[in-house]
């Protein structure tokens, strides 16, 4: 008996989820030329309800977009007899290439600590330097001026309030991308939460490729190293000579 109804409960089917994302871009894909000077993602959708929203808390949209996972050795320079050298190094093992994170209100008001430590989303849980205490006691110092070179540089976003909530129904974004994105699959997230428990979640993934010339190069050197060497040395030969031939004919 007990069997049976382990059977028949298997075979029911599952309850709808109270509200479930879906999801547009505006493209799946980024090509990086010979002139590319960044780009912008619109990231849109629609919250799709099979009963009317709870109204004893809002809806928030937490989104985040993450790209490859590099590892970062961050040195520390200090002036030593009036020269700059470095004093101290600390290795990154868990840092993005990009990551940007946008929400509907401050981020921790739209995701509680628990669902936050779950599904790493903040700029803290995204970068991560596990072995980095080890190296060095002040191993933080390290990890937040990672963090503050690159939110200067615009490879780090945190966007706070900028999703469009529309009805608690349609949201939108736009993320930019900036002109030395790092190659490869980016990671895009959709959460909804009310009182910062996650309700759903969506992921995509956008992809970054080189196209052209630089594609072309970027492969040369990645799989035939010693032919991208041959060539560099030609050419510099090359244009050491040229530049040379140029100034022979202005002199005459």
């Amino acid at each position: 008996m007990r069997r049976l109804l382990l059977i028949l409960a298997l075979l029911l089917p599952l309850p709808a989820l109270a509200e479930e994302v879906v999801l547009g871009l505006s493209q799946d894909e980024v090509a990086i030329t010979a002139t590319f000077d960044g780009s912008s993602i619109l990231i849109f959708g629609a919250v799709k309800r099979e009963a009317p929203p709870p109204s004893d808390a809002p809806l928030d949209v937490v989104i985040s977009v993450q790209g490859p996972i590099q590892t970062v050795t961050v040195r520390k320079k200090d002036r030593r007899f009036g020269i700059w050298v470095n004093t101290g190094a600390v290795e990154i093992d868990q840092a993005p290439s990009f990551y940007a994170v946008a929400t509907t209100r401050p981020l921790a008001a739209a995701l509680s600590q628990t669902e936050d430590l779950r599904h790493r989303v903040s700029l803290d849980r995204a970068v991560q330097a596990i072995g980095a205490a080890e190296e060095a006691a002040d191993a933080p110092a390290y990890l937040a001026a990672l963090k503050r070179l690159r939110i200067a540089e615009g490879s780090y976003l945190i966007r706070e309030g900028a999703v469009a909530l529309d009805e608690e129904t349609l949201f939108r974004t736009s993320i930019r991308m900036p002109a030395d994105l790092t190659a490869g699959n980016y990671r895009a997230r959709i959460f909804l939460t009310r009182s910062g428990t996650v309700v759903d979640e969506y992921e995509t993934v956008i992809y970054v490729h080189k196209v052209g010339l630089e594609r072309w190069v970027y492969t040369l050197a990645h799989e035939q190293p010693l032919v991208y060497g041959v060539l560099a040395l030609i050419i510099a030969i090359a244009a050491g000579w040229a530049a040379s031939a140029a100034f022979a004919m202005l002199r005459r």
